[in-house]
């Protein structure tokens, strides 16, 4: 929608996401809008997701307040400020890192929430931050494409994280339901035939 809104002249190819709620970019209060919406999701995330341990909530809040850190510096016509790079590489560095402290290695649960699955995940972010960092370097070229392939990719991992810890529940839940049915099933079949045999 941001870019929708931009003239002819802005590329989503080559520019970035920072360009849309920089002071460049034309109707930017979507861009930070959307900026402000994402943060505050990432820290309610963090701040309830329970179910994983508590370095990884705090990963993930402190992607949030980077996130609104970047919406908070909006980029300058004259390009970014170490400040907004600051706070865009460390959202970079947080959800690149996050999935190694998801890792779990309890018994009947998701391989997206594995020890290998977190590590493959981990490695992918690796190499698309990586990717980032040399079209960034290099400027121009397919640096906006890469940014938010990069982006979306991080952004939307906590929820794949919440949504295979929720089946995994739900799981486990049904399990305990059955194992409690069968045992009240043999519990009965044993009085009845204690009642039988006297």
């Amino acid at each position: 929608m941001a870019g929708a809104l931009q003239p002819a002249s802005y590329s989503p190819m080559r520019q970035t996401i920072s360009v849309l709620a920089g002071h460049s970019g034309a109707d930017r209060w979507v861009m930070t809008t959307a900026l402000l919406l994402v943060g505050s999701c990432q820290i309610a995330t963090g701040a309830g997701l329970t179910a994983v341990r508590m370095p990884a909530r705090i990963l993930l809040i402190l992607t949030g307040l980077s996130t609104l850190g970047i919406a908070a510096s909006p980029q300058p016509v004259t390009g970014p400020t170490s400040r907004h790079l600051a706070f865009a590489v460390s959202c970079v560095v947080t959800t690149a890192v996050w999935p190694v402290l998801v890792a779990r290695r309890a018994p009947a649960q998701s391989w997206i929430v594995s020890v290998y699955g977190c590590a493959a995940v981990t490695v992918l972010f690796a190499g698309l931050s990586c990717w980032l960092l040399i079209a960034a370097r290099e400027g121009g070229g397919d640096l906006g494409m890469v940014e938010r392939l990069t982006s979306g990719a991080q952004g939307l991992f906590p929820l794949v994280v919440a949504l295979a810890l929720r089946q995994t529940a739900r799981d486990a839940g049904n399990q305990r339901q059955r194992g409690q049915e069968r045992s009240r099933h043999w519990q009965a079949v044993a009085l009845t035939g204690r009642k039988d045999s006297s």
